[in-house]
């Protein structure tokens, strides 16, 4: 398999990569399950060389970090090869879906572990800061050397939910890479800067992380709802969980009992499922923590 991708051979490797068809739903079920279950190498090589494609196209996405290339890809790779080992066929998503958490987060951490301004410990914000503080000034078109206004501080860390003295002190850190927009991007490049100006429009790897945000979400509620009785539930979803909500009247007259009581259920159903959300957002914190190449995921 193809695991890295020098710079002087990038174009040799993009076209090779090609060679590997990319798998139907079906084979895709297939391959994963062999993997999963019987331990099969040859189903994990073809799970791996059918997303090399996806990797290359979201490393290109982090050339405006100025890091090589290939280890960009070379990292993705391994990301990749993670998101294979830890794919669970039968949560019923597609493996690129699942894949993209885990080579971003590899080409994250590289790229924090390696560029010389970042090589301190950073926290959670201040790794959403350096991955989206470019994108935002972009956007506001602040991108003038120097400190930037007190009034796309206070909306870059209304945005991203930071301190406002994170966003100077990251734009300080970075502000060396932020010269002029006509500055090429590296010394034997004919590109620059303004060429990586990000696009308003969502991209589709944000359109598919929102999806999957929105999934994961359903999933929490859903396995929520499994502590409640068949009445709790009920009352739940008929109170709750409708635009056109259930009367407390109508819900007496169901279950033949009074609307304090009624209420009561609501209330008590609604506890219990708040706290068997915060139970199972708790547990995937723990298992984050004891993987810490995923953890940029969560951010």
């Amino acid at each position: 398999m193809l695991k890295f991708a020098p710079e002087d051979n990038l174009s040799r490797y993009l076209q090779d990569i090609r060679k590997y068809p990319m798998l139907t739903a079906e084979d895709e079920l297939k391959f994963s399950k062999a993997w999963r279950d019987n331990a099969d190498h040859d189903a994990a090589h073809k799970l791996v060389t059918s997303h090399l494609r996806l990797v290359a196209k979201m490393a290109m996405g982090y050339r405006g970090y100025g890091m090589p290339i290939g280890e960009l890809i070379s990292e993705g790779n391994v990301g990749m090869m993670q998101a294979v080992k830890r794919f669970d066929p039968d949560k019923g998503f597609r493996l690129s879906t699942y894949a993209m958490w885990w080579i971003r987060a590899a080409i994250q951490e590289h790229i924090l572990h390696n560029w010389s301004l970042v090589k301190m410990g950073t926290t959670s914000a201040q790794k959403k800061l350096f991955f989206n503080l470019r994108r935002l000034k972009g956007q506001m078109q602040a991108i003038e050397d120097g400190d930037l206004r007190a009034e796309h501080v206070s909306e870059i860390a209304r945005v991203l939910d930071v301190p406002e003295q994170d966003v100077v002190n990251m734009n300080r850190r970075l502000s060396a890479s932020d010269n002029s927009l006509n500055a090429p991007v590296r010394s034997d490049s004919e590109g620059e800067w303004q060429d990586w100006l990000v696009d308003d429009s969502d991209s589709q790897e944000e359109i598919l992380g929102d999806r999957e945000e929105l999934t994961d979400r359903k999933t929490l509620l859903a396995n929520a709802m499994k502590v409640l009785n068949d009445r709790e539930r009920h009352i739940l979803i008929e109170r709750r969980l409708k635009d056109d909500a259930t009367t407390l009247e109508d819900l007496s007259q169901r279950y033949r009992i009074s609307r304090e009581r009624v209420r009561q259920i609501e209330v008590r159903a609604f506890e219990k499922l708040q706290t068997s959300m915060k139970t199972q957002i708790a547990d995937r914190r723990q298992q984050i923590k004891q993987h810490p190449g995923a953890g940029s995921l969560a951010n």
